[in-house]
């Protein structure tokens, strides 16, 4: 298979076990009714929703007006000597744009964060050569409202007028939709949900103005477009969401991701929201673990509970492997899981659980006293604070407490560590994610906080419940004030992750909190914690 061709290769005795299902999708023309924008592929409950979600299908030809108005606008920005692009975005408002310019290799500061020390990075670059692209479907996500706040203040600090900075991509009718101070608005398609959105203006218009070639993207996902609406049984998609389907019915509720030279950077991360936020519910759905490589814990040595999935050529033990260049990957990958939403009797495109987090974080910002409530740690280890749930006796060293906690994971369960850092400055967060995989032998997820609350949060409230959660904060050195709001970053920042920390623990899953009072000695004190964890 060439580098630019799609395709899906499965091993034999998946493609064996997958073979009746692709055999069923294509005798019901799932395929063709797909392509069509039939709502009525999963099910009466499901079709309302449907109905409004599927223009995805044809974004390959859509999307083409999208062109032309942002090489102008970038054009117009580049001549006025404005050549950094800052992207205020979450979800399917940042994951796509960031992975369509790292693969290309053009600069693009994403702001999915919440961090004030993150956020004080890209505000301290040249503000006379940025503009801020604040992308939002809703108009309200209050992560994007406070990022937007905090500079249209910082841009009139520097003499700046913020009406000329900002390019808006929201929906139709959003509260965005109507800002006045803002250069461009690009309204995106409404019948598009956000983790279908990378060829909508959400993925296209902070990529473009980075000077990505999107035009290339729509031509890459138009050359498998026919392929993935043909009711054959050769067609990737079925093949691939045959595959899910199959695997999850033997057991394996988890995929394991791992870039095998795909040349595609970070495709697992954009992937990871659209399976996990469009499978997990209702008690269900496939889990992505996303891993460094084949060589990584829980890959090539993936139980009966995972399936290690390659993105590029099949090797280390995959039993799946997807080819095929990003924007064919795109429509390829959109697909399948949508597909796969039919094989396990979901709606794929509405996500019920999202809400209690962010309503959970609402009433602790209304609520000053239960947020400082929460201030009396169970136990205390050099610069980390310890706040354990019901089930956790934080008792001992911090190895074994993350001894104890770790052994809570039941049976072909998960671990998901949640960090609400900094993922630049704190970037040694996430090597915790292989040590604990290779220490506990358990299935691991790593998460930015609150960047994987509109990605893998739905699965875990929705999905299989057998998750087991570590959430790590840390001190902030300095904050950062939300302009005209009862505020700041690092008071929003501990609100999100207490209030995710409630709900989960509402639903009987053990939560421990790990705060860093100084983040690198607090971090470095973890991993050697960690480290002394025997398997």
């Amino acid at each position: 298979m060439g580098a630019d061709q799609t395709g899906v290769e499965l091993d034999p005795a998946l493609e064996t076990a997958a073979a009746p299902l692709i055999d069923t999708l294509v005798a019901d023309g799932v395929a063709g009714k797909l392509a069509a924008q039939d709502a009525t592929l999963w099910g009466a409950d499901a079709e309302s929703e449907a109905s409004i979600r599927l223009a995805w299908t044809t974004l390959h030809r859509t999307s083409r007006p999208l062109i032309g108005e942002i090489e102008a606008l970038r054009t117009d920005l580049r001549s006025e000597g404005v050549d950094r692009v800052v992207l205020a975005g979450m979800g399917g408002s940042s994951l796509a744009p960031e992975v369509i310019t790292a693969t290309e290799g053009v600069a693009l500061t994403v702001l999915d964060t919440t961090d004030p020390a993150q956020v004080a990075d890209a505000l301290a670059g040249d503000l006379d050569r940025t503009v801020l692209v604040v992308s939002s479907k809703s108009g309200t996500t209050v992560e994007t409202d406070s990022h937007r706040r905090v500079f249209a203040a910082a841009f009139e600090e520097e003499g700046i007028d913020p009406a000329q900075r900002i390019v808006v991509v929201t929906d139709p009718g959003s509260p965005l939709a109507e800002l006045d101070q803002c250069r461009k608005v690009f309204l995106a398609d409404p019948n598009v949900g956000g983790r279908y959105s990378a060829l909508t203006a959400f993925g296209l218009v902070p990529a473009g103005l980075a000077g990505a070639d999107v035009a290339r993207l729509l031509d890459q996902a138009a050359l498998v477009a026919d392929a993935v609406a043909a009711d054959t049984a050769d067609n990737p998609a079925l093949r691939l969401a045959a595959a899910f389907g199959a695997a999850h019915a033997d057991g394996a509720e988890k995929l394991v991701l791992a870039d095998t030279g795909s040349g595609i950077t970070g495709f697992g991360d954009w992937a990871e929201q659209l399976i996990a936020e469009s499978t997990g519910k209702e008690g269900t759905g496939l889990l992505p673990v996303v891993v460094d490589g084949t060589d990584a814990p829980g890959f090539a040595d993936a139980a009966g509970d995972a399936t290690p999935v390659a993105i590029g050529p099949s090797s280390g033990g995959a039993r799946i492997a997807t080819q095929g260049p990003l924007g064919a990957q795109f429509l390829l990958w959109e697909s399948a899981v949508a597909v796969a939403g039919r094989l396990l009797g979901i709606n794929p495109f509405d996500q019920p659980d999202v809400e209690a987090a962010k309503k959970a974080a609402r009433s602790l910002l209304d609520d000053p006293e239960a947020l400082n409530a929460t201030a009396t740690p169970s136990a205390v280890s050099g610069a980390v604070e310890v706040y354990a749930s019901a089930g956790t006796s934080a008792e001992g060293s911090l190895t074994d407490i993350l001894r104890e906690f770790t052994a809570t994971v039941p049976a072909d369960g998960y671990l998901a560590v949640q960090a609400y850092l900094d993922r630049l400055d704190d970037a040694s967060a996430s090597l915790l994610r292989s040590e604990l995989a290779k220490r506990t032998g358990v299935q691991t997820t790593f998460g930015w906080g609150p960047r994987f609350l509109h990605s893998t949060g739905q699965y875990h409230k929705g999905g299989h419940q057998n998750g087991v959660f570590l959430q790590i904060t840390g001190a902030s050195e300095e904050d950062l004030a939300v302009p005209d709001r009862p505020y700041t970053l690092g008071t929003l920042q501990l609100a999100q992750a207490l209030g995710d920390g409630q709900v989960l623990a509402d639903r009987g899953r053990p939560v421990l909190r790990l705060h860093l009072t100084d983040r690198a000695a607090g971090l470095a004190e973890v991993m050697r914690a960690v480290q002394e964890i025997s398997r």
